[in-house]
């Protein structure tokens, strides 16, 4: 009789210890909401993003569905990049924690879009083929990374008295290819280079050329051929 008495009391102490146990994992245990989600998402693309000079770094996460009860997690809510690749405009996060109240990990994948714009010459109004290209004829904007396919400036001064070699559309951005900065048929100033002195003199271009762009000069006084790096609108430059 007393063994069975000890054995009721013990089986009676243990359901006890467990119930408290139980109880307190409820209590410690958080249920996040949807802006909770949304600010780890954010926040773990954030730790992957390497800061750009000059560049504005936007980053959103959708906001899951806010009729959609999310369970209690106990510890610490983990958000992970879900794919082991580069930062790209679109992405995904895992959100992850246990649960009390399920017998597996939850998790939740959520999307993040990352918009990275630069400051870029645009073209204020549309500009034609063969236009001189003037200060009033363009702007500086803030461009989406995805839409800058090639050379592109961030100044305006570079460029000015440049020529248009392509229609370029308004707000678009100007790239390097669709002007020359020496066009053929130009007259030009040839600067001559040593280590002793500095010869300046007149030619013009036999093709069209964009800055550190290599073209045949024809010099005004001998005639002859020679072959320039172009350094800026309407200048080329030899090494002696």
């Amino acid at each position: 009789m007393t063994t069975s008495i000890w054995i009721i009391i013990a089986l009676a102490f243990s359901v006890n210890v467990t119930a408290a146990a139980n109880s307190d994992s409820a209590n410690t245990a958080v249920r996040p909401t949807a802006d909770d989600i949304k600010q780890l998402a954010t926040a773990a693309i954030a730790d992957e993003v390497e800061p750009i000079t000059g560049a504005q770094i936007s980053i959103q996460a959708h906001t899951p569905n806010a009729r959609v009860k999310l369970p209690l997690c106990s510890g610490a809510i983990r958000a992970e990049v879900a794919a082991k690749r580069a930062i790209s405009r679109n992405n995904t996060v895992k959100i992850s924690c246990d649960s009390p109240e399920l017998d597996y990990p939850w998790q939740i994948f959520v999307a993040v879009k990352v918009d990275i714009r630069f400051p870029v010459v645009v073209a204020r109004r549309p500009i034609n083929v063969g236009e001189l290209l003037t200060s009033e004829m363009l702007d500086i904007a803030m461009i989406e990374k995805s839409q800058l396919r090639g050379e592109q400036f961030s100044e305006l001064e570079p460029i000015i008295g440049s020529r248009s070699k392509r229609r370029i559309s308004q707000a678009s951005p100007v790239f390097i290819e669709n002007l020359c900065f020496v066009c053929e048929g130009d007259s030009v100033t040839i600067i001559a280079k040593s280590t002793n002195f500095t010869i300046r003199t007149q030619g013009v271009a036999e093709s069209n050329g964009v800055l550190g762009e290599h073209i045949q000069i024809k010099n005004a006084q001998s005639q002859k051929l020679i072959k320039a790096v172009v350094t800026k609108v309407g200048t080329v430059e030899i090494n002696m």
